[in-house]
C-alpha cells in the first residue's frame, strides 16, 4: 500500500496590519508571512472511508471528528483515506497550525489520488489562512488572506515561543482600538537578514496590543525574547499567543532557544530559519 507523507510548516506573521473590515464582518489584513522548518506531519493512505488519527506531543486536545480542518480538506476529494496527524505545534497559537495541516492535507490528497487541487474558492472556505499555507513560501497577503504576492526574503534565524495560553482570535479582533490602520509600505529588496529585520522593526502587528491586554503573559514572553543574547526583534505572530525572536545567525537562535527552554520549561519553544519551506512541504511517496 502506498503512503504519502506531507510536512505542514508553521506560518509566522512577520508583520500584520489590520486595514479595514468588510460588511460581512471579515477583517481586511496586510501581512508579510514566512514559514518555519518546524511544523506538523501528515501521512495519508488509501482507505474505504475517510478517517483521522491524531498523535504527537501536542495532539491531546486536537479533535479527530469532522470538525477538524484536515478532514474537511480531505473530504473535498470525494474519496476515502486514512489520515494520520503528528501534532507538534501548539493548537490555537497564532502560527497557522490547523490551516497549515489543512493545506498539507490538500497537497497530500492531490498526490494520493492524482486529482487536481480544489479551486481557490473552495480552499478559501476552509479558512482565511489556508491559501497562504497551500504554497508555503514568503508572501504578502492582503484582503482576508486570498490576495497573495510572493516576496523574496533572506533566511531569518528565529526562535518561536508559546506560553501555552490560548487567545481566542474573535475576541482579539473585537478588542482592536481601530480597524482602519495604514497598510504595509512597499516591501523592498533586502540585501541580507539584518536589512530585513531593520525594516520589519518599523512595521507592526496590530493584534499584539489587544492580545497582550487579554493575556499579559505575552508581554512577558516578548520581554524574555528581547533579552536573549543576539535577539534583534521580538514580536507576536498572528492573533497570538506565539511570539518570535529574530537573530543574526542560526547559532545565536539555537543557543537562545536552549537558554529559554532551560529558564522556562513550561513554555513551548523551537528554533529554525524562517523563509521558504515549499520544497520541504512537498508530498513524498513512501
Amino acid at each position: 500500500m502506498r503512503r504519502i507523507d506531507v510536512f505542514a510548516p508553521a506560518k509566522v506573521n512577520l508583520a500584520l496590519h489590520v486595514t479595514g473590515q468588510r460588511a460581512d464582518g471579515y477583517h481586511l489584513l496586510d501581512s508579510l508571512v514566512a514559514f518555519s522548518p518546524v511544523g506538523d506531519g501528515l501521512t495519508l493512505a488509501p482507505a474505504a472511508g475517510l478517517g483521522l488519527k491524531v498523535g504527537g506531543p501536542e495532539g491531546a486536545a486536537v479533535p479527530e471528528g469532522p470538525e477538524n480542518l484536515v478532514l474537511k480538506a480531505a473530504a473535498l476529494f470525494g474519496v476515502g483515506a486514512a489520515v494520520g496527524l503528528e501534532k507538534c505545534l501548539p493548537a490555537a497559537s497564532g502560527i497557522g497550525g490547523g490551516s497549515s495541516d489543512a493545506a498539507a492535507a490538500l497537497r497530500g490528497m492531490a498526490a494520493l489520488t492524482g486529482q487536481p487541487l480544489p479551486d481557490a474558492g473552495a480552499v478559501l472556505k476552509l479558512g482565511a489562512d489556508v491559501p497562504m499555507c497551500l504554497d508555503p513560501r514568503p508572501a504578502r497577503t492582503r484582503g482576508i488572506g486570498e490576495d497573495l504576492t510572493p516576496v523574496a526574503l533572506p533566511a531569518l534565524p528565529a526562535v518561536l515561543v508559546n506560553p501555552r495560553v490560548e487567545v481566542p482570535t474573535p475576541s482579539v479582533f473585537k478588542a482592536l482600538s481601530r480597524k482602519d490602520n495604514p497598510p504595509l509600505p512597499e516591501i523592498p529588496a533586502f540585501a541580507d537578514a539584518g536589512a530585513c529585520i531593520a525594516w520589519l522593526a518599523s512595521q507592526r502587528n496590530d493584534l499584539q496590543a489587544p492580545a497582550v491586554a487579554q493575556a499579559p503573559v505575552i508581554a512577558e514572553v516578548l520581554a524574555v525574547l528581547s533579552a536573549l543574547p543576539g535577539c534583534q526583534l521580538a514580536r507576536m505572530s498572528g492573533s497570538g499567543a506565539t511570539c518570535f525572536g529574530l537573530f543574526g545567525t542560526e547559532a545565536e537562535a539555537a543557543a537562545a532557544q536552549a537558554a529559554l527552554a532551560a529558564s522556562h520549561p513550561g513554555w513551548w519553544s523551537a528554533h529554525g530559519s524562517l523563509g521558504d519551506q515549499a520544497q520541504k512541504a512537498a508530498p513524498q511517496l513512501r
